[in-house]
């Protein structure tokens, strides 16, 4: 019987610790010799594996670590004494109370024993961890098992133990295997046939042989003790290796171990996939929807030291709230579990139903002011490694309502570094075992890092040194808070829902709210709003065209990302998704853009927005500030705007600022000194993240011209300290101190409500760019001719060069698309050249597919033309037997006819002989009153009664012929009768086999013909001859 079969899916089944696969099995003598079991007296099995990887449920409960074994005992006596108190199926007692070895009773007084379960048999499986496959196999065994083994399970109650299969009649021990080398459980599907069964995978020799063994219980209530037994076994050996419970420090001849562990929550859409749940940019909470179905994907992959094998994954616990007992946390329903595609990392895969009552906290509406903690958990056997090894992440996560949507997220998992640190057993207990490792301690990299600082200082001391030190803040520094009044998300949703009735303007009481500052949650949408590329689809599929160009800025652009918002931790890592995304957008605006391409500054803008937003919209926004609100032209023209605006502000402080002014002219400190980064970066570059995005709010909003009010914002606040310091430490102040002193959001707010405040009139600054327009063409007339045309050449030559440049890239790009097409047009030319000959070939077989047919249809017509032939000379044969029949039947009737005629006539002639030799006197005595003939006197006379028994003679031989005849007659008549029902079926049989020829082949009906020839003539030959010629 084969079963080849493999599911995808885990179907919901009963409780189970486990899943296993399924297979086939057949009970053989004990003398066979492809027995798994070596030793003799044991029960030999004949097994044949197929099946597929899969993971199922486990067990609800755990006992606490002091009374374990206590309570065990106590709830499976309990059992009995609800279920069966005259014959308890569950006995929890010392082995020895049951017969055995002596030598084995040691290690049964460590063990939980059941009584009344037999032993249906084992197979090979190839996929231990599939529960449909397991159910199966148990219908199976349960089916062909003809001869259950009655037996005593035995289940450890300690990591160190075994599971023990023993014979109930002779005390033997049928099998044994180390708890470690149990894989998983499975109980039989509630309401089937298999409901009383269970059955569990153990790893047999090697990694890659495993066995089901299959069991039936007598009382189907005690399986769930059973599989309850073998979970509590499993835990108590993962608790060793809990991270709370593991020591700080080692032994010197410990080995440590690096482990990188990811976790990942997907959540259903509704359709059936599993998509990533979003993560908060800067806190790493998960966002949860409520009631959603959820899967859980834990990765574990080891970084350095020498490689130690994941053997398999017996257990993915989830629990709500931080640093839980390990008596909470709640076994999950498993899915999946093996090696990456890559083959460096493990992935265990496990199905969370948040509906049930015990992850009721992750699954209601988390309040603002709450966090909410949650806990995962895998406990995975490792190789050579004594005990198994736990990983226990903690994570924030936050419940949304079912119907949320999210702005503001990122997709990357979170990720935990742990420390393992061995050491080998010693020698007496390395050859007990196959493991050669003992675990020391397990520690997360924060623990780790906690124990080497020797001093904590708080966090206004540690801010007070940060900020007296000279250190410079790292961009994309400061959290920004998610939380608003709801009086102002109600404000934005009255703007918004007008804003979205009418695009084409802005609703009034916008300025006004951005001013405040945009919703946190809300940025990515009002902002595409403000810069009017909301629904540019054309620009998002140009972007994805430009991301498969070349650049010649690609190593600029390389080299710049790694040093764009290194404190945040979306672009931290090197190749990870924020710096990748970056990447792509430099890259693609420098290819938009070929007039000034890749530009210093870029990136940090491109940051900022794909912090809110995914990369091909924030290209969308990135182009229209660019292009639309002037910035690009700050780079234009050897960056000659860029030096108006410098002229600008200066103009500016010394109407607003005149002692400040006055300070930096004595210092000799310009603008360019300090403010460059301010314009070309927009303040990104330096300045904390919550500052840069209400900036942003206000430049989207208003223009380039907020530039000037910051600027002259933090002029003014920094006045005093400015006009203490001197050149380089004003320098110094811009470019540490300044940042440092809005880092907290509150103060932040205050700036840019004094920015806001600020008036800068649009005709002072178009008067401030005449002057310096004027003070530019002054300059350029006084100064020397040689030198005006030597920079003239300088720049013409640089703009020569770049049109070289642009030549030399159009002209490889030009013979570049020349080799493509050349090659694209031989390809063409052997794609075409193969296209004809299958033409040919196509061609050739159509003609004859053509003759084909036109010989069928000959055929046919033959085919037709000798069943109408035929059917012509069966009909013939028909009336033929038909004619044949009726004359028979009338032959019949004249013979009948003809008979009785003659015994009339007999008669009579009797009749009258008697009545003659009645008359006469000599005759009289001869016959009897009762007509017979009587025996004639010796004395009679011969001669006289000579003739007359002549004649009697004469008339019995007569009356005999006739009877012949007449019996004769009746026999033909017979024969003649079965006849006619013969050739009447052989009629029927003879049109049923024309009506199917006429569709079958020729071959076909040939044979039909001559089957149809042949009962026909056999039919004419077998029939009798004509009364006529006499009787045989």
């Amino acid at each position: 019987m084969d079963d080849s079969s493999s599911l995808g899916k885990v179907s919901s089944s009963t409780e189970s610790v486990a899943t296993v696969t399924s297979e086939e099995f057949v009970l053989v003598q004990p003398g066979s010799a492809s027995s798994p079991q070596g030793s003799e007296g044991r029960p030999r099995l004949k097994m044949s594996w197929n099946g597929s990887d899969q993971l199922e449920k486990a067990m609800e409960e755990v006992l606490d670590d002091d009374d374990e074994v206590k309570v065990e005992k106590s709830c499976v006596e309990q059992m009995e004494k609800h279920k069966e108190p005259e014959s308890p199926a569950l006995e929890t007692q010392p082995a020895d109370a049951c017969p055995a070895p002596p030598s084995l009773s040691a290690i049964e007084e460590d063990s939980v024993q059941f009584n009344k379960l037999s032993y249906l048999g084992c197979t090979w499986v190839k996929a231990p961890r599939n529960e449909a496959e397991a159910q199966r196999a148990m219908a199976t065994l349960r089916a062909e098992s003809a001869i259950p083994i009655p037996i005593t399970l035995h289940v450890p109650c300690g990591p160190d133990g075994s599971v023990r299969i023993v014979d109930q009649a002779s005390g033997t021990e049928i099998a044994s295997f180390p708890i470690y080398k149990v894989l998983f459980c499975a109980r039989g599907r509630e309401g089937s046939v298999e409901s009383d069964c269970f059955s569990f995978t153990e790893s047999y020799r090697s990694s890659e042989d495993f066995q089901i063994h299959v069991f039936s219980c007598h009382i189907k209530e005690a399986v769930s003790r059973i599989l309850y037994s073998f979970s509590t076994a499993f835990r108590r050996s993962s608790q060793r290796a809990d991270v709370r419970d593991t020591a700080v420090s080692g032994p010197p001849d410990g080995d440590l171990y690096t482990f990188t562990v990811s976790l990942e929550i997907r959540e259903d859409d509704g359709k059936g996939n599993y998509n990533p749940v979003p993560k908060d940019r800067d806190k790493f909470y998960f966002k949860l929807r409520q009631g959603v179905q959820k899967k859980v994907l834990v990765s574990v992959q080891q970084m350095c030291n020498k490689e130690l094998g994941i053997e398999r994954c017996f257990g993915m616990l989830l629990s709500p709230g931080q640093k839980v007992c390990n008596g909470d946390m709640h076994l999950l329903d498993m899915e999946s579990m093996g090696k990456s595609s890559d083959g460096k990392a493990y992935i265990i895969t496990g199905t969370w139903n948040p509906n049930m009552a015990a992850f009721q906290p992750l699954n209601e509406d988390t309040p603002k002011d709450k966090q909410v903690y949650m806990t995962v958990a895998v406990d995975l056997v490792v190789t050579e490694v004594l005990e198994p090894v736990r990983f226990l992440l903690e994570t924030l996560v936050r419940v949304y309502p079912a119907n949320e949507r999210f702005w503001y997220f990122s997709r990357k998992p979170f990720s935990e570094t742990f420390y393992l640190k061995l050491r080998q057993q010693a020698p007496d207990r390395v050859s007990q075992s196959d493991a050669v490792y003992e675990v020391v301690s397990l520690q997360r990299e924060a623990e780790r890092n906690s124990e080497e600082r020797e001093r904590v200082t708080s966090p206004n001391e540690e801010e007070d040194v940060d900020e007296d030190s000279d250190s410079e803040i790292s961009s994309g520094t400061g959290d920004v808070s998610k939380d608003c009044p709801e009086k102002i998300l109600e404000s934005w949703g009255g703007i918004l829902s007008r804003w979205h009735a009418n695009l084409s303007t802005r609703p009034k009481g916008l300025p006004s709210l951005v001013r405040g500052g945009i919703p946190e949650p809300l940025r990515a949408e009002v902002w595409q709003l403000l810069a009017g590329c909301h629904d540019n689809h054309d620009l998002l599929e140009h972007y994805r065209i430009l991301i498969t160009k070349d650049s010649a800025q690609e190593n600029v652009i390389t080299r710049d990302i790694h040093r764009t918002f290194p404190a945040h931790d979306y672009f931290k890592e090197s190749d990870g998704d924020g710096q990748d995304s970056l990447y792509k957008i430099c890259k693609a605006y420098s290819v938009y853009d070929e007039e000034i391409g890749y530009c210093q500054g870029q990136s940090f803008l491109a940051a900022v927005l794909l912090l809110h937003m995914p990369e091909e919209q924030a290209f969308c926004v990135l182009v229209k500030i660019m292009y639309d609100y002037g910035l690009r032209a700050l780079y234009k023209n050897n960056f000659e705007d860029l030096h108006c605006k410098f002229y600008q502000l200066e103009k500016l402080m010394q109407e607003q600022l005149p002692d400040l002014w006055a300070h930096f002219q004595e210092l000799n400190l310009e603008a360019h000194m300090y403010a460059s980064q301010w314009f070309l970066t927009l303040f990104t570059a330096k300045f904390p993240l919550c500052m840069v995005f209400h900036i942003t709010d206000l430049l989207l909003c208003e223009g380039l011209s907020i530039i000037f009010n910051v600027a002259l914002a933090l002029l003014k606040t920094s006045k005093e300290d400015l006009l203490q310091a001197d050149f380089e430490g004003a320098l110094k102040f811009f470019r540490v101190q300044l940042p440092k002193r809005y880092r907290a959001a509150e103060n932040a707010r205050r700036l840019m409500e004094q920015a806001c405040n600020i008036k800068v009139p649009t005709k002072k600054l178009k008067k401030f760019e005449k002057e310096y327009q004027a003070l530019r063409e002054s300059q350029l007339q006084q100064e020397d001719p040689i030198d005006r045309y030597q920079r003239e050449n300088r720049r013409l030559q640089e703009a020569s060069m770049r049109l070289e440049q642009e030549n030399d890239d159009l002209a490889h790009e030009l013979v570049t698309s020349k080799i493509a097409l050349r090659n694209d047009l031989d390809q063409a030319e052997d794609k075409a050249d193969v296209l004809n000959k299958e033409l040919l070939s196509t061609k050739q077989r159509l003609v004859e597919t053509e003759e084909e047919k036109r010989r069928h249809e000959e055929e046919t017509a033959q085919l037709k033309e000798v069943f109408r032939r035929e059917l012509e000379k069966a009909e013939m044969e028909i009336k033929k037997t038909t004619a044949i029949i009726a004359e028979y039947k009338q032959i019949c009737s004249q013979l009948s006819t003809r008979l009785e005629k003659q015994q009339a006539a007999t008669k009579e002639e009797l009749d009258i002989v008697r009545n003659k030799v009645m008359g006469c006197e000599h005759c009289r005595d001869l016959f009897s009153p009762l007509g017979s003939l009587q025996a004639s006197s010796p004395g009679s006379d011969g001669t006289s009664s000579e003739p007359l028994d002549e004649e009697k003679d004469g008339l019995k031989e007569q009356l005999r012929q006739l009877e012949l005849e007449l019996a004769q007659t009746k026999l033909q008549l017979v024969e003649a009768k079965c006849r006619i029902q013969e050739l009447e079926h052989q009629r029927g049989v003879l049109m049923t086999e024309i009506q199917a020829a006429k569709n079958s082949w020729f071959s076909k009906t040939l044979g039909s013909l001559k089957s149809s020839a042949s009962s026909s003539s056999s039919s004419t030959s077998q029939t009798p001859s004509s009364p006529r010629d006499g009787p045989a």
